[in-house]
């Protein structure tokens, strides 16, 4: 499924990853822990091809992301990826089902259709009745599983999440990393998941410990 080999990224001389390699297998999920600095958000952009390595080599469903060029990249992220971060990014002025529907209208899905799907998602996600809401009139945990379905809504293969319940109070955070398990279950999607809570990573098939740039300790 994913495959990582040597990765190594600097910024200004600083030396933020140290050589990582790392594989992940279709379905499973995996939680990436460690200290501020420690490289866990770097690795996760650089994964999710948000960012780019000085050396290494990143390998997603068998196609080798470095040989993409911008285009081919930008076509496969919108297909094959999606991306729930701690900031929603949710666009104020459109409701919760056009957030929603953004990515597959990127992707050439008619309107009608993309909101067949992301109604449905939003339905699943318990958000029946705030389909027409704005994220102000929405909710922390509402506007998580907002940005949820989102990033579901074209059907990804793996889905990378950076400390998706940092803005959540203690039962939401736990919510929502069950509501990761439920979705793999129902979606067969492969979960990848940095925070610093280590509790709700001990919840995942797997979970990796970094530390300076370097994974020193995998559990599970």
């Amino acid at each position: 499924m994913i495959r990582v080999k040597n990765i190594h990224k600097s910024y200004e001389g600083l030396e933020v990853l140290k050589g990582v390699s790392l594989e992940i297998k279709e379905r499973e999920i995996v939680s990436i822990v460690g200290t501020s600095g420690a490289g866990k958000s770097t690795l996760l952009q650089i994964i999710g091809t948000l960012a780019k390595a000085d050396s290494g080599s990143i390998e997603i469903n068998n196609k080798e992301i470095g040989n993409l060029n911008a285009r081919s990249l930008s076509s496969f992220r919108n297909k094959e990826i999606g991306f729930i971060f701690q900031a929603h990014h949710l666009l104020p002025e459109f409701t919760a089902l056009e957030n929603v529907c953004l990515p597959s209208w990127i992707k050439g899905v008619s309107k009608r259709e993309a909101q067949k799907k992301a109604t449905e998602l939003l339905e699943q996600l318990g958000l029946a009745d705030r389909i027409h809401h704005k994220p102000m009139e929405l909710s922390g945990g509402e506007q998580q599983r907002v940005a949820v379905a989102r990033a579901l809504i074209n059907n990804p293969s793996v889905v990378f999440a950076d400390e998706p319940s940092g803005n959540l109070d203690t039962n939401s955070a736990k919510s929502l990393h069950e509501l990761f398990f439920k979705l793999r279950d129902e979606f067969n999607q492969t979960f990848v998941i940095v925070t610093h809570n280590r509790e709700l990573a001990m919840m995942s098939d797997r979970m990796l410990e970094m530390k300076d740039g370097k994974i020193v300790n995998s559990v599970g």
